[in-house]
């Protein structure tokens, strides 16, 4: 199992235009709308749910990271978007830092195990400061995806 196999370069935005967390997240299921990963009509409840998460506690888990997700009827399949923000975002990181990197992963309601699998993936992944350094400091997609193919052999 491989995080490409979950995103496409059409999920992945360098240079996030939005400055809270509720605007970050409409912004990265844009994308998986853009990508054809979930319906346009099923956005206000993609969001909804995803905010929902974030109330039972943050998915800013530190050191400039979020991994905002959820399970929903509106996705088919497992889908990533990913999205880095030069300047930060206030995310309620446990830190209490600013967010600049941020992986946003759907899943369908009956697909706890994979979910699950993929989440741990990506936070083993972020753990390597250069890993997020390089994320960080990517400033357009196709280096995203060249940063991450390299990491998730």
């Amino acid at each position: 199992m491989k995080i490409m196999d979950f995103i496409s370069k059409d999920a992945i935005k360098v240079g996030l235009e939005s400055t809270t967390k509720r605007e970050v997240i409409g912004e990265l299921v844009d994308l998986l709308i853009k990508a054809r990963k979930v319906r346009k009509d099923a956005k206000g409840k993609v969001v909804r749910v995803l905010m929902e998460r974030e109330k039972a506690g943050s998915t800013g888990i530190g050191q400039g990271i979020a991994i905002p997700h959820a399970r929903s009827t509106s996705v088919k399949d497992v889908v990533i978007a990913f999205g880095s923000s030069p300047g930060g975002i206030e995310f309620s990181a446990l830190d209490g830092e600013p967010v600049y990197i941020i992986f946003l992963l759907m899943a369908p309601k009956e697909s706890t195990g994979l979910h699950l699998k993929i989440l741990a993936k990506i936070s083993r992944l972020l753990k390597d400061k250069y890993f997020r350094m390089d994320l960080k400091d990517a400033k357009i997609p196709e280096k995203v995806i060249r940063i991450i193919k390299k990491e998730d052999q």
